[in-house]
């Protein structure tokens, strides 16, 4: 029920509300979470980003579901970028071992390959991923919202007693 809410507000945020911006600043920053193992310092200061910046929650959560799935189906591609930048470059070892020695840096797990790997596909790829979910939000507000609204099947929801109680229920919700 928890994920059905984020879902319902995801689609509540691409019709209207926050600007596109937010919207995908939101997914964006959940994408980078549900790209990095769960527990490191970076996904602290991610977490501290998407609660603190005015950005949407709900685009955020829905991204880290999509983006953990993912990378759990690209965790052999993760682990050998990882492995590759960690191992097999020998001009960064000194850089490696500096960072293991200072007092903060080993928290980020940089040194595990597949930290090293979600770090590295996420900093290469958090800004396509925003501009496609931006172009995306601004997309479905202008030409898909209007067609799904006409689909019959949304307008026999709509039409529902089930769903006016749903949206008394919103409308109440929103007061308090």
């Amino acid at each position: 029920m928890f994920w059905l809410s984020f879902i319902s507000d995801f689609f509540r945020a691409l019709r209207s509300g926050q600007e596109p911006g937010q919207v995908s600043a939101g997914f964006s920053i959940g994408y980078l979470i549900g790209l990095m193992p769960f527990f490191s310092l970076q996904t602290v200061l991610l977490f501290a980003l998407l609660f603190l910046l005015n950005v949407n929650l709900a685009a955020g959560f829905v991204a880290i579901f999509i983006a953990g799935f993912v990378a759990w189906l690209l965790d052999p591609l993760i682990h050998s970028l990882g492995f590759w930048v960690l191992v097999e470059i020998p001009a960064l070892h000194g850089l490696w071992e500096s960072l293991y020695n200072l007092p903060i840096a080993p928290l980020t797990r940089f040194y595990n390959t597949v930290s090293m790997g979600s770090i590295l596909i996420g900093i290469i790829t958090v800004w396509p991923v925003f501009w496609g979910m931006k172009k995306l939000v601004i997309n479905y507000r202008d030409r898909i919202e209007a067609r799904i609204k006409k689909w019959k099947i949304v307008q026999a929801v709509k039409s529902s007693k089930l769903y006016g109680w749903y949206e008394k229920i919103l409308r109440i919700r929103e007061l308090t």
